[in-house]
């Protein structure tokens, strides 16, 4: 199997993405609504140099027809990395499917 290596760039933001994550969440613990999560990942990461922004629209065609199907990603930082906050015990396979279906969505959408 051949792998492809992971642009150093890249691999330094998703560092930065997770240091973020766990200083919001060490700072603010959980049981809090995923919209405070995404605000304070925000500040962390503009705070950091990077390029974000929340609430990014996915694009949504049907039979060369746009769709307003209100899908937003949570965090998108540096137009590369998708990043989908939940406040939850457990993650579901539901959340990995809307993770994969925004990825194949957005994929003609930011160059990634």
């Amino acid at each position: 199997m051949d792998f492809i290596p992971i642009d150093p760039k890249l691999n330094k933001i998703s560092g930065l993405i997770v240091e973020a994550a766990y200083q919001v969440h060490s700072t603010l613990g959980p049981d809090l609504l995923e919209s405070v999560y995404q605000k304070c990942m925000f500040i962390e990461l503009k705070e950091k140099g990077v390029s974000v922004v929340t609430e990014a629209r996915i694009p949504l065609q049907y039979k060369h027809h746009d769709v307003d199907a209100n899908l937003r990603i949570d965090v998108l930082v540096e137009d590369k990395i998708i990043v989908e906050l939940k406040s939850v015990d457990h993650l579901l396979p539901v959340h990995e499917a809307q993770l994969l279906s925004y990825m194949k969505l957005s994929k003609n959408v930011w160059d990634y």
